[in-house]
């Protein structure tokens, strides 16, 4: 390796300390290293080019924050766990400096998350592309009252939900409020979306898995007031009626790097649903 970055929380009160270290093993193996705040998207976009390795210092919502930063530019991404529940990162704090001696022996793999586009087509035919990790999700604005939503899977009518949202989660989403919702958790090496009403009205369609060929196409046919679409739990953009966002997977996935030894997804499932406060 000859340049790291490291994207931190800018919350955390541990994140200048665990920088520091990682700064530090960077001078001692001659690494040139960089950082920015997890949410700095343009800066950290803008050091992809010569890059080999970031690691993300937060909980699932820095590593989220920079993942849309990293994009499809196929640097690899190492999530050093500072949050509670950190589905996203493969490291403990108290691993970093293992961890970057690891990957830089190469005793690690690469894990390829699926990445999906939305792109949101409004009524009067405009149209703007984003991209997700987790999950796009349609939902009610701040009053209580459900919406109606029109879901398509590659121009098949599946349903028409009256409810509070709809969730169209990839692998690595699902373990998030499509979960939480009664989805499926997917193994998060699979290229596929599941698609999750919440609080959805009469509806016998709770949870469907659509593989990556399908495109989903969630139109908002009734509100009461405008309604919003959440990508990542990152971005929220408004929504009115007979706008509707197109879903589809994207090629080039976002590269995780897992270092040897690192705890499988299934015992890591069970580990994280034991910190849950119930």
């Amino acid at each position: 390796m000859n340049r790291i970055g490291f994207a931190w929380n800018p919350y955390s009160e541990r994140a200048p300390e665990l920088l520091e270290r990682g700064r530090a093993w960077c001078a001692a193996h001659d690494v040139q290293a960089w950082d920015a705040p997890g949410d700095a998207r343009d800066r950290i976009g803008a050091e992809m080019a010569s890059t080999d390795l970031v690691c993300v210092l937060g909980g699932d919502g820095t590593f989220l924050r920079t993942a849309r930063a990293i994009g499809g530019s196929g640097v690899p991404a190492l999530g050093i766990n500072l949050g509670r529940i950190g589905f996203l990162a493969k490291v403990e704090t108290h691993g970093l400096e293992a961890a970057l001696d690891q990957v830089e022996a190469g005793d690690y793999a690469i894990e390829e998350r699926l990445r999906i586009a939305a792109r949101v087509v409004r009524a009067d035919g405009s149209s703007d592309d984003h991209a997700c990790l987790n999950e796009v999700v349609v939902a009610r604005g701040t009053r209580v009252r459900m919406i109606q939503l029109e879901v398509e899977v590659s121009g098949s009518h599946l349903a028409t939900y009256l409810a509070d949202a709809v969730v169209v989660a990839t692998p690595t989403g699902s373990t998030a409020y499509s979960f939480s919702a009664g989805g499926s958790i997917l193994d998060p090496r699979l290229r596929n979306v599941v698609i999750t009403p919440v609080a959805a009205y009469l509806s016998p369609l709770h949870s469907v898995v659509a593989g990556e060929d399908h495109e989903v196409h969630l139109t908002l046919r009734e509100a009461h007031e405008s309604a919003l679409i959440s990508l990542d739990g990152q971005e929220d953009l408004p929504m009115s009626v007979g706008d509707r966002v197109e879903v589809r997977a994207l090629p080039e996935p976002l590269r995780m790097i897992e270092p040897t030894g690192a705890t499988p997804f299934y015992d890591l499932l069970r580990t994280k649903a034991s910190l849950l406060p119930y």
